[in-house]
Parts: C-alpha cells; sequence; structure tokens
C-alpha cells in the first residue's frame, strides 16, 4: 500500500501528492549531491520498522539497536549502490537483514538470545524464555524465504502488498510463502510444551 504525503509547491502554493518512494528516491538523489541531512528523513522513516523487525529476530535491545544503526550506517557509506527501480524499503532491509544474521551466526550456538531481564521467579518467567528462544531457533532454522516473509508480517507487521513490494515477489507468492512457513514453523515447534 502506497502512502502519500501532502507537499506545497514553490510555485503557486498548490498541494502536489507525493509517495514514499518518490520522496524516498529524492532523499537518495539529495544526498548523493552533498546533502548528508536528506539521510536524515530515511532514517526517521524507516528507524522505527527497522528496529522492530531486529528486536524480534535477535531478542535483545542492544543487539537489535546496534544491527539497525550498523545497517543505516552501510545504507550510507553504500548509497551510491541503491537501484533506484527498487524501493529503498528493500534495498535497506536487506541490509538489515545481513547485519542480523551476522550477529546471530557471532553467537555461541547453545547461548540464549537474551539473558533474562528479570532475577529468578516466577516459572512462567521462565516459560515465556524458553519459549521465545524456542520460536527464534525454529524461526532461523527457516529457509530464507520463510523466513523474510514472517519476520515482515508478523514483526514489522506490513501488509501481503507491502511484503510482496519490499520483497519484489506477487502478493499470491506472499500468501502462499505464509501458509508454508507457518506450517514449517508450526511443525518444527510441534510436541514441545512447558515442563
Amino acid at each position: 500500500m502506497l502512502k502519500f504525503r501532502r507537499v506545497p509547491t514553490n510555485f503557486s502554493g498548490a498541494r502536489v501528492y507525493f509517495t514514499e518512494e518518490q520522496d524516498d528516491s529524492g532523499a537518495v538523489n539529495r544526498c548523493l549531491a552533498g546533502d548528508t541531512a536528506a539521510f536524515e528523513l530515511l532514517v526517521a522513516r524507516y528507524q522505527r520498522p527497522l528496529y522492530s523487525v531486529a528486536s524480534r529476530m535477535l531478542g535483545c535491545r542492544e543487539d537489535a539497536r546496534d544491527a539497525t544503526q550498523n545497517a543505516f550506517l552501510k545504507a550510507y557509506e553504500r548509497l551510491d549502490s541503491y537501484d533506484p527501480s527498487f524501493r529503498f524499503f528493500s534495498w535497506l532491509y536487506r541490509i538489515l537483514m545481513n547485519e542480523c544474521l551476522n550477529v546471530i551466526r557471532a553467537r555461541r550456538p547453545e547461548e540464549p538470545a537474551a539473558a533474562p531481564r528479570a532475577e529468578p521467579g516466577p516459572l512462567d518467567l521462565l516459560e515465556a524464555e524458553e519459549r521465545r528462544r524456542r520460536v527464534r531457533s525454529a524461526l532461523r532454522a527457516l529457509p530464507a524465504d520463510y523466513q523474510d516473509v514472517l519476520v515482515l508480517r508478523h514483526f514489522a507487521e506490513l501488509s501481503y502488498d507491502d511484503i510482496a513490494a519490499t520483497l519484489g515477489i506477487p502478493a499470491r507468492t506472499v500468501k502462499s510463502r505464509l501458509f508454508t512457513a507457518r506450517q514449517k514453523l508450526g511443525l518444527a515447534l510441534q510436541g514441545w510444551q512447558a515442563t
């Protein structure tokens, strides 16, 4: 779904509508032309959804902040490699996913993604942490195509059309992959229950 923003023109004061994609391309072009402040618009627009995805994928706020910041830094450094025929968010999302995967690879395999913040307490807190760990582990074991649609739908809360535009695939394919991904995730978690 395209989001529109009203912006006054310079000549008559009449209002013109621009899509986010046009705004993104304009900000990238201004940044490449030397207006580094234009990148702040892109950070302001995409910081929250990217942080949300990283936080859910990594399970640790500090790691999510670092991954999001690193993704923006790499995007800024490689801005000249951005192809404007694709959505800027799709390009930026892929950079973030690579950052998250780097964090996951750097962790020891048996290390929990995030240490419980509360002191040892009620059993339900321990069960919730174990459940999150198992879901993250099962999610990471899925092929990348299935991980992407699950993360974008359930963590970034994008619509099917937005996921399709982000990944460059038809909405029907998004629905099909989501169905299969949910089944695979369910099978991976089947039989697990807190003791």
